[in-house]
């Protein structure tokens, strides 16, 4: 689900500095296992000395707050023993050239006041303008929360009539690509099936780029109006055929499509790409286990963070709807459990992140009735080697829930070393899909594409 990397924790730094030249922003990217991550220290000038505030932009961070530091004849120091962080660097003119080490490991941290940008990451699948078919830019509106999502339709001529099929997105706040980690898998998957004669409607989340609409308060649920809201829409193109429009959608958008097509005759088919077969708070478990295993992290770590979740998870399924008193009651559980292993600060993120309105919604998710309402065809692919939808358990807890419903019209393949993104991998870990050139493996392209053909014909 919601894509996870190489955190730099809860950072709290500060700087007490002897000459006033290294006020000011300090700039650069971190260079770590899964990618690149920009770093900004801000430093002022105090009565006392120096104070300062750490910015994360790839991470969403901003004006953390900064406590100590060292800086003699050139070198300065900064250690943050609570989160295992170190950085030491030489000071020269607009420079810093230094080290940042976290847990055993050391990656370069060179800083500048000037602006630091990431390396360009290769991307040998993402098609490049001209296209060899027709795109628009289009938006639409869902009448029921008043919101106009934004997207682009690709059609694989500007005239005729073609199937299509409109892409949905994870979890988290997407645009119309499914751009993170530097890939853009919507985009290569539009291409491949315009090319191959299918129309392919791809759209901003609500509240992203050029959507309207709050993202922060949504559930699932309201995601699937967005993308009932794209359905309606394509039935009033003449270049759409109406009984050949299908859905598609990836991780939770493997959650909504069912959610759709299970309520609309509109729906001539579906196709599941690392969609969930057990309820939110299930997979959730099941996803920490299995990152975690992979990383090596004792076995009886591992089962004592699946104890203290799942505690926490069972008071936010027993609690009553809109418990004003939940936030509080986690908090203070999640300080019983960790003790001083985590501050108040991560504790309190912690909390947030739990009894978020999506995440509580989520956790109370069971796709299973959702899926034994579907009675078009479905197409379910998985990869062996996700470790965030893992599709050994999740394949088969949809294709039960679909014949349970009396759906006959199912396929459904794992696909050897695809991760989660659909990539080619070595281990499955989140922190491979940036560093992997590859966004979308040609062999699931090429599933997805027989698959609708055959569907459409």
């Amino acid at each position: 689900m919601k894509k996870t990397v190489f955190f730099l924790m809860a950072i709290l730094v500060s700087f007490t500095m002897a000459s006033q030249e290294i006020t000011e922003q300090w700039n650069g990217v971190l260079k770590v296992p899964g990618g690149q991550l920009r770093v900004v220290f801000n430093i002022s000038k105090t009565d006392n000395g120096y104070s300062a505030t750490l910015d994360s932009p790839d991470q969403g961070a901003k004006g953390i707050p900064v406590t100590t530091t060292s800086f003699e004849n050139s070198v300065l120091k900064l250690e943050i023993p609570s989160a295992g962080i170190a950085y030491e660097g030489i000071v020269k003119d607009n420079a810093i050239a230094g080290n940042f080490k976290q847990g055993g490991q050391s990656f370069v941290l060179d800083m500048t006041r000037g602006t630091a940008e990431k390396e360009a990451a290769k991307r040998p699948q993402e098609p490049k303008n001209p296209f060899p078919y027709y795109t628009e830019e289009v938006t639409f509106e869902n009448k029921i929360d008043k919101n106009i999502l934004a997207g682009t339709l690709s059609l694989p001529s500007k005239e005729g009539k073609f199937p299509a099929v409109i892409l949905i997105t994870g979890s988290g706040p997407e645009n119309r690509d499914e751009e993170l980690f530097g890939h853009k898998p919507f985009l290569v998957i539009a291409d491949y099936l315009t090319k191959k004669g299918i129309a392919v409607l791809r759209f901003d989340d609500r509240g992203v780029a050029k959507s309207t609409g709050d993202f922060k308060t949504a559930t699932t649920s309201d995601f699937a109006k967005d993308v009932q809201a794209g359905v309606d829409y394509l039935r009033t193109r003449k270049e759409i055929d109406k009984n050949k429009i299908g859905l598609m959608g990836h991780s939770e958008g493997g959650v909504i499509a069912p959610i759709v097509a299970g309520n609309s005759k509109d729906i001539d088919f579906i196709v599941l790409l690392a969609g969930t077969g057990i309820r939110g708070d299930k997979l959730m478990l099941l996803q920490k286990e299995k990152i975690e295993r992979q990383l090596g992290v004792p076995e009886n770590e591992i089962q004592k963070g699946q104890g203290i979740f799942k505690g926490a998870y069972e008071m936010i399924l027993t609690s009553p709807e809109n418990d004003s008193n939940l936030k509080s009651k986690i908090n203070s559980y999640l300080k019983l459990q960790f003790g001083n292993k985590m501050n108040e600060e991560q504790i309190s993120g912690l909390t947030s992140q739990i009894t978020n309105t999506w995440f509580i919604s989520f956790l109370k998710l069971d796709p299973s009735a959702t899926l034994e309402k579907v009675k078009c065809p479905v197409l379910v692919l998985g990869g062996d080697k996700d470790l965030q939808v893992p599709a050994d358990v999740n394949i088969p807890a949809i294709k039960n829930a679909l014949t349970k419903g009396g759906n006959k019209k199912v396929t459904s393949k794992m696909i050897p070393n695809l991760n989660h993104l659909f990539q080619e991998c070595k281990t499955g870990l989140p922190d491979e899909y940036e560093t992997i050139e590859q966004t979308f493996s040609p062999i699931a392209l090429e599933e997805i594409s027989k698959w609708i053909l055959d569907q459409v014909k």
